[in-house]
């Protein structure tokens, strides 16, 4: 699964990265972002460009909010079948801004924090879905989900899952909103190479979502 993760890329990476001729709202770095809060992504809708979203997928179906906690993660092998899921992955697909994430290794009855991004340092999109959803107040929520798939060898030791990141040259497939091929974009949604990325061990207070700080992502000796 992935239920945490960090944004500290300057600005001038990000626009490199996604192909963004703007960022039209003040970004600040981000190293222990958890559910719940406000996140960044990329759609397409003639041109790349970053909303941001709730981080906890809510159907435009749905009518209480609170199914959003429970929608952090899609999986890769069922997202086209699940009813919350399947119109999104058709019309909705996004990219998740971030440039690491955690994953906790359970060993006896302590979960010790492990940081992985990629070797280069550089941002990465996570394969993403979002919805609009309108609250009885009507007010309009973006909400966004984080797809998940087998984990590599770098997270295998860890967790059997990890979140998909969708490579440069095929971040233009995977926002193109002409394309509905499921078995196309499916194709995607495979393991990170590992031998592009690393990880290794933090301070347990990431443990705590309210702790943001450099410190976090700075590995323990």
């Amino acid at each position: 699964m992935c239920g945490r993760f960090s944004l500290t890329s300057n600005i001038s990476s990000i626009l490199k990265e996604f192909d963004l001729s703007d960022v039209p709202f003040e970004l600040s770095p981000e190293y222990n972002i958890a559910p719940g809060r406000d996140i960044v992504i990329v759609i397409n809708d003639g041109a790349n460009r970053l909303i941001k979203c709730r981080w906890g997928f809510i159907p435009s179906w749905a009518r209480d909010p609170s199914i959003g906690h429970k929608m952090i993660n899609a999986r890769a092998e069922t997202v086209t079948e699940k009813p919350s899921f399947r119109t999104a992955f058709k019309k909705h697909r996004g990219l998740v801004v971030a440039d690491g994430f955690y994953e906790w290794l359970k060993q006896d009855k302590k979960k010790i924090p492990q940081y992985v991004h990629l070797k280069s340092g550089r941002p990465f999109g996570f394969a993403g879905l979002y919805s609009s959803w309108n609250s009885p107040e009507g007010k309009k929520i973006f909400t966004c989900t984080i797809i998940t798939t087998t984990a590599n060898n770098i997270l295998e030791p860890i967790h059997n899952r990890m979140p998909v990141i969708i490579p440069k040259d095929r971040q233009k497939l995977w926002l193109d909103p002409e394309v509905y091929d499921g078995k196309i974009l499916q194709s995607l949604l495979k393991p990170y190479p590992d031998e592009e990325m690393e990880g290794y061990e933090v301070s347990d207070k990431v443990n705590s979502p309210s702790y943001d700080s450099p410190n976090s992502i700075i590995p323990i000796k």
